[in-house]
C-alpha cells in the first residue's frame, strides 16, 4: 500500500491529522516528520517517524523515495503573529519550504500533495462579509503573503507538472489537544485553557472582533475528504474557502462563562488586533460544498461543550 508523509506532524494540525490518518489507513502507512527535537509519545509509538527540515530538499527527497511515499501533507509553517516577529524566517519556511517540498515530490513520483492556505491570504481590501472564493488577495502580513504566493505556486505546479496539489483556506482553528502556537486566532484556544486553569482570561483582541472559526475535528475530516475526492471533482487549484462558524470574542467569552462558573474575561487588544481587523468576518465556502461535499458539523455551542469537557479531563483529571 502507498504511504503518506506528514511534514510538520507535531504542530497544531499535524499532531491530530497524523493520528487520524494512521487510524484510517494504518500506522505503518503514515510517516510523521518534524524538524523539532522529539515526537510526542502517541505519534512516536503509532508509526514511523522522520526528522526532516523543509529547507533540506535532498533529505526530503530521500525520505519520500525510501518510504515509497504517494501522498504528502505539507503543514510546516510559521504562523501569523510569530511570522511578523521574524518575517525572513516565515518566508523561508512557508514559501521556500513549500517549493522544496513540491520539487522533491515531483522528482520522487509523489502523486498528491496537500498544503494548507489560510484566511490570512485575504486582506483589508477583501470583502469582509461572506468572502467569495475568488476575490481580492492583498494581505498585510508576511504570513498572508506566503499563503497567497503558495496558492499560486501550487496552481502553477499543477498546470506545469501535473502534480495533484489540493488546498483549503483554513479559518481560525480551535483544538483542546494543542496549546496556542503563535496565531492571531489563538485567543479562541487560550480562553478555554485559562478558564479551566484560572477562571479568568485577558483577551488580546477586542470584544467585538468577529472572525471565521472551525473546530479541529471538522478541519481534520474536511482535509481527508478533500484528499479522497476524485480529481475530476477538484475545480480549484489555488485553495478552497472552508467555513464552519463565525463569532465575536465576546460571544465566545459568554459561551465559556456558561460552562465554567465564575469565569471572567477582560480585553486588552495588542498588535494582533490589526491583523484580525484585516481578515474576513465570514466565508463563502459554497464551492467546496458543491465540488466535494464539504459540510461542517460543529457550531459554537457544540464546540465549546466539547472543549471544556476534554480540557477538564486533560488539565484537572476530571
Amino acid at each position: 500500500m502507498a504511504k503518506a508523509l506528514v511534514i510538520g506532524a507535531v504542530g497544531q494540525i499535524g499532531s491530530e491529522l497524523t493520528l487520524a490518518l494512521r487510524k484510517k489507513y494504518g500506522g505503518n502507512n503514515v510517516v510523521a516528520a518534524t524538524r523539532k527535537s522529539e515526537f510526542p509519545p502517541e505519534i512516536a509509538a503509532s508509526g514511523p517517524c522522520e526528522y526532516l527540515d523543509v529547507a533540506d530538499k535532498a533529505k526530503m527527497k530521500l525520505s519520500m523515495q525510501r518510504h515509497g511515499i504517494d501522498t504528502i501533507y505539507q503543514l510546516a509553517a510559521l504562523l501569523s503573529a510569530t511570522g511578523e516577529k521574524n518575517p525572513d524566517l516565515a518566508f523561508e519556511i512557508n514559501l521556500l519550504g513549500l517549493k522544496n517540498t513540491l520539487d522533491a515530490a515531483r522528482e520522487s513520483g509523489v502523486k498528491r500533495v496537500f498544503w494548507p492556505s489560510s484566511i490570512a491570504a485575504f486582506g483589508p481590501t477583501t470583502p469582509r462579509e461572506n468572502t467569495p472564493q475568488r476575490t481580492v488577495l492583498e494581505p498585510s502580513t508576511m504570513y498572508g503573503v506566503t499563503k497567497v504566493s503558495g496558492e499560486l505556486l501550487c496552481q502553477y505546479y499543477f498546470l506545469r507538472y501535473g502534480l495533484d496539489i489540493r488546498s483549503v483556506r483554513y479559518p481560525g482553528l480551535v483544538s483542546w489537544k494543542a496549546e496556542p502556537g503563535g496565531g492571531t486566532t489563538d485567543y479562541s484556544v487560550a480562553i478555554f485553557y485559562e478558564a479551566i486553569r484560572n477562571k479568568t482570561y485577558k483577551c488580546f483582541v477586542g470584544p467585538d472582533t468577529v472572525l471565521p472559526m472551525m473546530y479541529m475535528p471538522d478541519a481534520i475530516r474536511g482535509t481527508i475528504e478533500l484528499m479522497e475526492a476524485p480529481a475530476e471533482k477538484i475545480s480549484v487549484r489555488t485553495s478552497y474557502n472552508l467555513a464552519a462558524m463565525s463569532f465575536s470574542a465576546r460571544e465566545l467569552a459568554e459561551e465559556v462563562a456558561r460552562l465554567v462558573p465564575d469565569f471572567s474575561c477582560t480585553y486588552e487588544p495588542d498588535s494582533r488586533q490589526k491583523i484580525a481587523d484585516s481578515w474576513p468576518k465570514s466565508i463563502d465556502d459554497s464551492q467546496a460544498r458543491r465540488d466535494w461535499g464539504w459540510a461542517s458539523k460543529y457550531d459554537l455551542r457544540k464546540m465549546s461543550e466539547d472543549m471544556v469537557s476534554n480540557l477538564r479531563l486533560k488539565l484537572l483529571g476530571k
